[in-house]
Formats: C-alpha cells, structure tokens, sequence
C-alpha cells in the first residue's frame, strides 16, 4: 500500500473518484464518509442523463478498487457503496444547486419559521454561496441562509421520507 495520503477524506477521495467518472460518462454527484452503528461506509454517489443503473455502479465500483487501494485514504475499514443520485436528490453542493435553478424543491429547517411549518416547497429561483431564494406559489420570494436550513431535496414526489 501506498504511504497515507494526508487531508480530508471527502476531498482525497472526490479526486480520485472524479476523472474516473467521467471517463465512465457519469456525473460524480458526491462523495460521503460516515458512520452508522459500528460500520464506516464511504458512499461515491453517481448520476447521468438517462439515469443511473446497475451497471454503472458495478463500473465505476470496478473502476475505483484499485486507485482506492493505492491511495489508501482511509484508515479505518468501511464499506464502499457506489449508487445513484436518485430522484429526489439531495443538493450539498455549489454546482447542485446551480444545475437545477428552477426546479421545485423542499427546504427542511431546524424549527418552523414564520409559515409555521419546517419544510417549505417552491422554485428555486437563485443560489450564491449558501444562500438560496425560494419562490412560493402565492408569488412570494424568501432567501435562506446555509444556517437556516438543514436539507435541501428536489421535488419530484411531493415530500421528505423521514
């Protein structure tokens, strides 16, 4: 194995992930490492035009065991999934945000704001650095800062799951 690469895991791993990718025709959506119970699981999440299907993951799953290995990013043992973006994806990034600029999202927030309610659904009509404004269908606009809200999904089916 190489010698440890030194930083944050999340940006180690987007960098090898990414050109491998594209060379597969797929959008590197995120990269997540996390941890539930007592597993580790390092998460690549994928998209393309069309969508994503089994065997796109299985490439890009093949595609990345061996830079991973040499790379070794990571310490601990974890699980490494490949899947889809799916959806209702959720948007983390800049360019997620950027890409679907009048699109109906939900915006989930830590407490009910002034409509009473912790989830607001509108059109994205503008995003700069965390900061989104969402327009609502009675004409109305509101801006949210990255503080003021906890996740934000497209709107495809009308609602959060949990």
């Amino acid at each position: 194995m190489a010698e440890r690469k030194k930083g944050n895991t999340v940006d180690i791993v987007w960098a090898i992930a990414q050109p491998l990718a594209e060379e597969l025709g797929l959008l590197l959506w995120d990269v997540r490492f996390v941890k539930e119970g007592a597993n580790r699981y390092l998460r690549i999440i994928i998209d393309k035009e069309g969508g994503v299907g089994i065997d796109d993951c299985v490439a890009m799953n093949d595609a990345l065991d061996a830079p991973l290995d040499e790379a070794d990013p990571i310490e601990q043992s974890y699980n490494l999934q490949i899947c889809s973006a799916g959806i209702e994806r959720e948007l983390v990034r800049d360019f997620h945000f950027e890409m679907f600029i009048g699109s109906d999202i939900m915006v989930k927030l830590p407490k009910a704001d002034e409509s009473g309610t912790k989830l607001r659904k509108g059109v994205l009509k503008a995003y700069d650095k965390g900061v989104l404004t969402l327009a609502f269908e009675d004409g109305t606009q509101k801006t949210y800062d990255k503080k003021e809200y906890t996740q934000v999904k497209l709107d495809d089916f009308g609602g959060f799951n949990d």
